[in-house]
């Protein structure tokens, strides 16, 4: 009886592993495929290759000739973690101290993250705040001034225990086990980052344990991880875990309470004062060798109005520090400040998008006077009907 090439390349490969005939448990079955990376083969775990209670042989030739054989003894399926068989999530004698920015301008809520991250303390904190605020940034150099190593983990809603904990893996054909981020932060107490937690489905749960800072037990390999001093979670989102009811965030979950509630403190970040954040867009312009005259002025003045009616309920849109930083880049590549605006603003809607630049308008003569004179090209220059009839369509 011959197999069919799927079926053949899941024999193939356990046979590889166990040699030909061998015997498996539904458990093996798993391991095998998953390290093989195929899908379950229920067709193997049915009577045809039955030789027991819950044992399996492996078909010679596509059949079994040996029908009711004792299951061989052999080592566990898994090949034991060593140092040259696990792939590890990093060079272990690398460091990972992220190195300080020189455009960074400390504000909001540094002072106090650093003092947590700096105290060695277990100490999770939830961070949260509008998007492009700088919420990711402050942790990382906040963690580079205390001179702690960082481990930043982006999470999905597909994000779950094999991502975070850690998963076997085929290596050079064998079946090792590779740690993953949490469990590596852990060991060498670092500072984990959980960014955009909020975006986690109920599968993020499997990090109850290391929340409580009790360490986690690694079912899979039968190994239990303590942490090590020093080590800490903080977790960042733009919502409190709640969802996003205006949509802004699509794709923000409702976190579970349990979870939430691992977290002793909340830090509630906002934009950067109109001061600050003038220093960070002049920081930037310097680093790109542009003289900026008065434009890093505007841009704060225009934002903050911005912001401010958005507060009030007045407009559902906003412009984040992010989105001036953008705006500082583009106008070292154009030249132009109404270019750079008009192209860094374009993702709004259309009337978002005009009311946006006729509001700089009013706070920068420069580009008011520019689009008063396209505006006046475009009166003096009229197309003509003739023009209309020449025109291709």
């Amino acid at each position: 009886m011959s197999l069919s090439p799927a079926k053949q390349a899941f024999v193939d490969f356990a046979s590889e592993k166990l040699g030909e005939g061998a015997v498996l448990t539904r458990s093996e079955i798993v391991d095998i495929a998953e390290s093989a990376g195929m899908a379950y083969p229920s067709w193997f775990s049915r009577s045809t290759y039955s030789v027991g209670r819950g044992e399996f042989k492996l078909p010679v030739n596509g059949e079994v000739i040996t029908p009711k054989i004792k299951p061989m003894k052999r080592k566990p399926v898994v090949v034991e973690s060593t140092e040259e068989a696990v792939v590890a999530y990093h060079n272990p004698t690398e460091s990972l101290v992220p190195d300080k920015d020189p455009l960074y301008v400390p504000f909001g809520h540094f002072n106090d993250i650093y003092s947590i991250v700096k105290s060695g303390m277990y100490y999770p904190a939830f961070v949260t705040g509008l998007s492009g605020n700088g919420k990711t940034f402050m942790i990382e150099q906040a963690c580079a001034k205390a001179k702690r190593e960082f481990f930043r983990v982006n999470i999905t809603v597909e994000t779950d225990e094999d991502d975070l904990l850690g998963h076997y893996a085929l290596i050079d054909g064998n079946t090792v086990w590779q740690d993953g981020p949490v469990v590596k932060a852990m060991e060498r107490g670092a500072v984990l980052l959980l960014d955009e937690i909020d975006l986690a489905s109920s599968k993020i749960m499997c990090l109850q344990p290391v929340l409580e800072g009790k360490g986690v037990f690694l079912k899979k390999v039968n190994r239990f991880v303590a942490p090590s001093e020093g080590f800490n979670v903080l977790a960042t989102a733009n919502t409190k875990g709640k969802g996003s009811e205006d949509g802004r965030f699509i794709g923000t979950n409702i976190l579970n309470e349990a979870f939430l509630e691992r977290f002793p403190i909340t830090v509630e970040q906002e934009y950067p004062s109109v001061s600050v954040e003038k220093k960070i867009l002049d920081k930037v312009f310097k680093s790109l060798d542009v003289e900026s005259g008065d434009f890093s002025e505007k841009l704060t003045t225009w934002a903050d109005i911005i912001r401010k009616t958005f507060y009030e309920g007045g407009i559902d849109e906003i412009i984040a520090t992010r989105r001036l930083v953008h705006i500082a880049n583009a106008f070292a590549i154009f030249g132009d400040r109404k270019k750079a605006i008009e192209m860094c603003i374009a993702r709004f809607d259309e009337d978002t998008k005009t009311s946006f630049l006729d509001l700089y308008s009013k706070c920068d003569m420069e580009v008011s006077d520019k689009m008063a004179d396209e505006a006046a090209e475009g009166t003096e220059n009229p197309k003509s009907e003739e023009d209309e009839d020449l025109t291709p369509f």
